[in-house]
């Protein structure tokens, strides 16, 4: 059985309380009074309180770390060194439509380094997660990237932007490339789980534009840690800042690369 470090049970276990109040949620989906924030990016009464359990939880246990949540922003501690970054409902359009695929992400960095990382599927009580240099697991097995080495065998996982969003042109024109040079693209609607996913195997590659750092910073850590290779679009490791992700094993990392940059320029 794998062992869990006192941070990973801090998290895990704020994970799981958050989950209650969420699965309780999305049997009354209906229900839910919704507020619109933007094109397609809705706000649910079941995210913000998720969000005020986690905040709740994680502040009990490391009373001076700072703070970056989706809905609550950011708040400085008094450890200038960690912070958790934090999404309460990652796939919260898939959480208003019924669609039982959604996450809970949680983060640990440390002077700007992702030292651990949460990913909890309330929906399939799937717990993903990961310290650096000590592995990745879902539950209590050991998690590896997938072996394929052929783009023509792959599956893989993006993520599209909402309508009128930056870079749409250019996601269409990487969409029809990758699907029509492997195996099959698939969108579920959560990157923190698309992440996890690859981590786990069953998906052998992710890419996708203009994340946030609460999007990313478990996913980033969980791949690292079962062995795949995690960049930009570029090939950079400031995948936090650009928002720009490709994840994938090492022997289909640089060939997606090169896929996804050459449709890229001839959308340009």
């Amino acid at each position: 059985m794998a062992i869990r470090s006192p941070v990973i049970n801090v998290m895990t276990s704020a994970a799981l309380k958050a989950a209650r109040g969420l699965i309780r949620d999305f049997g009354e989906v209906e229900q839910l009074q919704v507020s619109v924030k933007g094109p397609s990016d809705f706000v649910s009464s079941a995210d913000l309180r998720a969000e005020k359990t986690l905040k709740a939880e994680l502040q009990r246990a490391r009373p001076g770390y700072g703070l970056l949540f989706e809905e609550g922003g950011a708040a400085e501690g008094s450890d200038p060194h960690h912070r958790w970054i934090v999404d309460p409902l990652d796939g919260t359009t898939n959480f208003l439509h019924g669609v039982p695929h959604f996450s809970i992400s949680i983060g640990l960095e440390r002077d700007g380094d992702i030292i651990a990382g949460v990913i909890y599927d309330p929906i399939r009580d799937e717990m993903y997660w990961a310290e650096k240099g000590a592995g990745a697991f879902l539950n209590d097995r050991r998690l590896r990237v997938s072996a394929r080495r052929q783009l023509g065998e792959a599956l893989i996982a993006t993520g599209l932007p909402f309508r009128g969003r930056p870079k749409h042109p250019a996601y269409i024109a990487t969409l029809a490339r990758v699907t029509e040079t492997t195996s099959g693209v698939r969108r579920f609607g959560s990157a923190a789980l698309d992440l996890a996913y690859v981590a786990a195997g069953r998906y052998d590659g992710y890419w996708e534009f203009g994340l946030s750092p609460w999007d990313l910073a478990a996913g980033l850590l969980l791949v690292r840690e079962a062995g795949g290779f995690v960049s930009d679009i570029a090939g950079g490791q400031n995948v936090l800042t650009s928002g720009d992700v490709l994840a994938a094993n090492g022997k289909l990392h640089l060939p997606l690369a090169a896929l996804i940059k050459e449709a890229m320029r001839t959308a340009e």
